[in-house]
C-alpha cells in the first residue's frame, strides 16, 4: 500500500531506555515519512544525543523532556510538534524495536481513505501469533481489553494497550492534552477521549517482535490502577453520552436497571437469611417479588448493553471525523 505524496506523515519516537535498538527503527522507516520526532523522554543512557550525533536521516528531529513524563507525555510531545508542522497523520512506534515500521502504510491506509481517525494494532487477530506471546500477556491484554470496552464505548477493538497507533490531526486536536494519563495508561485512556468527540477507531492485525528488549508494563501491578481508572472513565462515558450530550431510551433503561436488579437481590437476600433464622419457608408471592425485579432488571441492563454496542463510533458505517469536518465551509460554527 503506497501512501500519497500529497499527505504530511510524522513518526513519532518516545525514546527511553532503548538506545540499544533506536538507529536501526529509525533506519526501517519508509521514505513515504516526512517527519520523524524522537523524544527523549529525560532518557538516562541519553538516547537523543545519541541519535543526533549518529543519525544522518535529515527528516530527524529530537526533542528533549528534562523530567520523566511518560510514554504518554513523549507521545504528547511528538503530537504538538507535528502539529505545528502541519503534519496531516502521526503514526508512534516505539524505540525497542518491537513494532515493524513497514507496517506504517496498514496504519496509515484506513485514515486516508477515511474510514478511521485513528487506528491501533491488535496482537491477538491471528491466533497463531498468539502462541508466540507471553502467557502473562495473553492473559493481562485479555482482561484489560474486557475492561476497556466498557470503559471507551469502543466493543470491536482489543488488545488496548497495544503502542503502534496512528490518528488524524483533526482528531489530535480535539485531545485535552492536559486531562489524558500520561503514563501506562494513555493508550486506554486517548480510547475513552476519542469517543467524547465520536472519532472512529479501527483496530490493525500485526505482529510483535520480543526480543532482548525488557518491558516496563508489569501487569500484577498495573491491574488494580487500570481497574479503578476504566471505572472512573465508564461513569463519565455513560454520564457524557446518554446524559449530557445526548438522552435516548437507554438513558432509562440503565438506572431502571440497576435498580431493579439491586431491589431484587436485596429483597431477595433478606428474606432468604429470614427463611435460614425463622426455618420457614418463603411464600410464592415474596419469591417473585424478589425475582421478577431480578428479571426484569437483567433484562434492562442488557437492552443497554445492546445499545451501547450498536452506538460505538463507526459501527453503522459511519464517516470518520476528519473528513466530516473537511466538509464543513471555512467561517461555518
Amino acid at each position: 500500500m503506497s501512501i500519497s505524496k500529497n499527505t504530511n506523515i510524522a513518526v513519532v519516537i518516545p525514546s527511553y531506555r532503548v538506545k540499544a535498538f533506536i538507529l536501526d527503527v529509525i533506519s526501517r522507516i519508509g521514505a513515504d515519512i516526512s517527519k520523524i520526532y524522537v523524544v527523549d523522554d529525560c532518557c538516562p543512557e541519553k538516547s537523543g544525543a545519541y541519535v543526533t550525533e549518529h543519525c544522518l536521516d535529515p527528516r530527524v528531529e529530537v526533542i528533549w523532556h528534562t523530567t520523566n513524563k511518560g510514554v504518554g507525555g513523549a507521545v504528547l510531545s511528538g503530537y504538538a510538534a507535528a502539529i505545528k508542522d502541519d503534519m496531516d497523520i502521526m503514526v508512534k512506534i516505539d524505540g525497542d524495536g518491537q513494532m515493524d515500521p513497514a507496517l506504517i502504510p496498514c496504519f496509515v491506509g484506513p485514515i486516508l481513505a477515511g474510514a478511521a481517525d485513528y487506528t491501533k494494532g491488535n496482537r491477538f487477530f491471528n491466533p497463531e501469533d498468539v502462541v508466540s506471546m507471553p502467557k502473562i500477556r495473553i492473559f493481562g491484554n485479555a482482561g484489560l481489553s474486557f475492561l476497556t470496552k466498557f470503559s471507551s464505548g469502543y466493543w470491536s477493538i482489543f488488545d488496548p494497550t497495544n503502542g503502534y497507533t496512528a490518528i488524524h490531526r483533526d482528531a489530535a486536536v480535539l485531545l485535552p492534552f492536559d486531562k489524558l494519563s500520561l503514563r501506562y495508561f494513555f493508550e486506554t485512556d486517548i480510547l475513552f477521549r476519542l469517543n467524547t468527540v465520536r472519532a472512529v477507531v479501527r483496530d490493525i492485525p500485526m505482529r510483535a517482535h520480543y526480543g532482548d528488549e525488557v518491558s516496563g508494563l508489569k501487569i500484577k501491578k498495573i491491574f488494580f490502577e487500570f481497574l479503578t481508572k476504566n471505572i472512573r472513565n465508564f461513569m463519565k462515558r455513560i454520564f457524557y453520552n446518554y446524559y449530557l450530550r445526548d438522552m435516548s431510551i437507554s438513558s432509562f433503561e440503565l438506572p431502571a436497571g440497576l435498580f431493579l436488579l439491586t431491589w431484587g437481590l436485596v429483597f431477595g437476600a433478606f428474606w432468604w437469611f429470614n427463611s435460614l433464622h425463622t426455618g420457614t419457608y418463603a411464600s410464592a408471592g415474596t419469591v417473585m417479588l424478589a425475582a421478577l425485579p431480578i428479571i426484569l432488571g437483567i433484562q434492562l441492563l442488557l437492552s443497554f448493553l445492546s445499545y451501547d454496542i450498536q452506538s460505538e463510533p463507526g459501527k453503522s458505517g459511519a464517516t470518520s471525523l476528519h473528513v466530516l469536518t473537511s466538509n464543513i465551509p471555512p467561517g461555518n460554527p
